[in-house]
């Protein structure tokens, strides 16, 4: 009697909640899209612009996939992965991302997936930006469009960790496509993000201690200048420089006409009467007088000479004795 007075009130009780539940659903804590303002990570100023950004959150951290502007014939989405790793239960998060840092085997299949289809090569040239060293691989499609898959991860030092302090992680992947942007220009990407996002306690700092001043600053033998170049074996000119030469414009001549021009008109010169064969009746016979040939000037000589015409002395006319001496 008594057990089946207890399963009495256990039923009871349980038709009571039921009636007074809302029958509400809930939702689980799963990914889901959040502002572009509050993206962990930003793109630098001028990069791909920001299309979407899709949040996780975990019991120790936060993940987001901040998705970038895509300009590629190859599969996928260029994006910006970052991922926050802290203490546990700090989030009403689902599960727990691990503190396993980045490891090549890792990344090599990451970098194949997130660029189908392209043949990537791991860099082995040591690489860094502001927040320390990071690796990347590249490849080039059968387009001829280039990719980049660039992986970072920031922690501090084991030292530091002893401490009882910066123990927090940030992983950083970013998978860069682009039809036309070379390999260097993708990189340009990978030094310029920024991030954003921040722990709550200096505990979880993962940057480690900020570094002190360079030594050399205010001692002497280490001279500073205002520029990388620096001006030592610089030469310097002093005065006023002389002033550059004015240009000369070539002028073009024409040639000297050749062709002579008509010589003016000279008074008719009297010469020796010709008679007139006698008139009948005894007229009176009248004479013409035979024009003498002008003398040309020496001015004149040269012109009709230089346009390949010569014209023979005055002297060396009508005489038969002088023809022949003008001709030798």
């Amino acid at each position: 009697m008594r057990l089946l007075r207890v399963v009495s009130l256990t039923a009871l009780a349980g038709l009571a909640a039921g009636c007074t539940s809302t029958g509400g659903v809930r939702q689980p804590n799963v990914a889901e899209t959040v502002a572009s303002e509050k993206a962990l990570a930003l793109p630098p100023p001028g990069g791909p612009s920001i299309v979407s950004v899709v949040e996780r959150k975990h019991g120790n951290g936060a993940e987001q996939t901040i998705s970038l502007f895509t300009s590629s014939s190859v599969p996928g989405q260029n994006f910006l992965k970052v991922q926050f790793i802290g203490a546990n239960g700090v989030n009403q998060g689902t599960g727990n991302a691990s503190h396993r840092t980045i490891s090549g085997s890792q990344v090599s299949r990451e970098a194949f997936a997130a660029a189908p289809g392209v043949p990537m090569v791991t860099s082995p040239t040591f690489l860094q930006n502001s927040y320390g060293p990071f690796g990347y691989a590249s490849g080039q499609s059968r387009s001829g469009d280039t990719c980049v898959y660039a992986w970072q991860q920031i922690s501090s030092s084991r030292n530091a960790m002893t401490q009882a302090r910066n123990f927090g992680m940030i992983q950083v992947r970013l998978r860069l496509c682009d039809a036309r942007a070379t390999e260097r220009q993708l990189l340009g990407i990978v030094y310029g993000y920024t991030i954003v996002g921040s722990f709550d306690g200096e505990i979880w700092n993962p940057y480690g201690a900020p570094r002190g001043a360079d030594p050399t600053i205010g001692g002497t033998g280490s001279p500073i200048y205002p520029d990388a170049g620096g001006y030592r074996g610089v030469p310097m000119s002093f005065g006023y420089e002389p002033a550059p030469e004015p240009t000369r414009s070539a002028v073009t001549r024409r040639a000297a006409a050749t062709t002579p021009a008509a010589p003016a008109a000279l008074p008719a010169a009297v010469g020796p009467r010709v008679p007139l064969p006698d008139m009948p009746g005894g007229a009176p016979q009248a004479s013409i007088e035979a024009p003498v040939a002008p003398v040309a000037t020496q001015t004149e000589q040269q012109t009709v000479t230089a346009s390949g015409v010569t014209v023979p002395s005055p002297d060396c006319i009508g005489d038969a004795a002088m023809t022949a001496a003008c001709r030798r």
